[in-house]
C-alpha cells in the first residue's frame, strides 16, 4: 500500500535524518485522526490532544532511539493506546472504559489502520469509489493530490514538478480533500488517516 510506504518513509527519515520537516508531515497528517482513536479510551478531548502531543513528543525526543518492529502506523496506534492506559492508570480511572475500548479496538483495527485487515469486498468497494472521486477532479487537481498522499511529495516538490505556485498546490490539495471527504464519507472509518491535510 503506497501510502504506508510513504509514512514507514517518513519516519525511516525522521530516525535516521532528524528531519524536522518529516516530523512536522508527520504530526499534522495524524494528530487529529489520533485523538479521535484516543477518545475511544479518553473522554475528555483536551486531554486526548494533551496526550498524543505526548506521544509525537517522544517520537521526536527518541528518534535516535525509536526501533519500530512493525508498520509504522500501527506503531503510532500502540503508542497512544497505551499512553491513554498509562493515563488511566495513574489517574485512577476504573477500567470498564478500557474494556469496552478494547472492544473497539478491533473495529479501528479493521476499518481504519490496515488496508490488508479489511475485507476484500470493501477495499474493493474503497477503490473503485476513490477511482470515481478523483476523476471528478480536474487534471492537475487530481496530479497535485496523487503526488502527494501517493508518491509523499511535499507541497513545494509539487509546485516545482508541476510549474505552479505552492498556492495553487495549497489549493488543489484543499480542493481534492473537500471533494473526498464528501464523496468517501460512508468510508471515513477506513481512512479517517489518509483525508488529513499534509503541511
Amino acid at each position: 500500500m503506497k501510502h504506508q510506504d510513504n509514512l514507514n518513509s517518513i519516519f525511516t527519515r525522521i530516525i535516521f535524518h532528524g528531519e524536522e520537516e518529516a516530523f512536522k508531515k508527520l504530526f499534522f497528517d495524524f494528530f487529529g485522526p489520533l485523538c479521535m482513536f484516543a477518545n475511544r479510551y479518553i473522554e475528555d478531548k483536551d486531554t486526548c490532544e494533551d496526550v498524543v502531543q505526548d506521544v509525537f513528543f517522544q517520537i521526536w525526543a527518541h528518534r535516535k532511539r525509536l526501533n519500530i518492529q512493525q508498520s509504522a502506523r500501527n506503531y503510532l496506534i500502540t503508542s497512544v493506546r497505551n499512553a491513554c492506559i498509562d493515563y488511566l492508570r495513574i489517574n485512577q480511572v476504573k477500567f470498564q472504559h478500557i474494556q469496552a475500548a478494547d472492544i473497539n479496538e478491533s473495529i479501528i483495527n479493521e476499518h481504519t489502520i490496515s488496508e490488508e485487515t479489511l475485507s476484500v469486498l470493501a477495499v474493493s468497494e474503497l477503490k473503485e469509489q476513490l477511482d470515481k472521486s478523483l476523476a471528478k477532479l480536474p487534471a492537475a487537481v487530481c496530479q497535485a493530490f496523487e503526488l502527494n498522499r501517493f508518491e509523499d511529495l511535499t507541497y513545494n516538490e509539487i509546485a516545482a514538478q508541476m510549474n505552479v505556485s505552492v498556492k495553487t498546490v495549497e489549493a488543489y490539495i484543499s480542493r481534492a480533500l473537500k471533494l473526498l471527504r464528501i464523496e468517501l464519507k460512508d468510508f471515513l472509518p477506513f481512512i479517517s488517516l489518509f483525508l488529513y491535510t499534509s503541511p
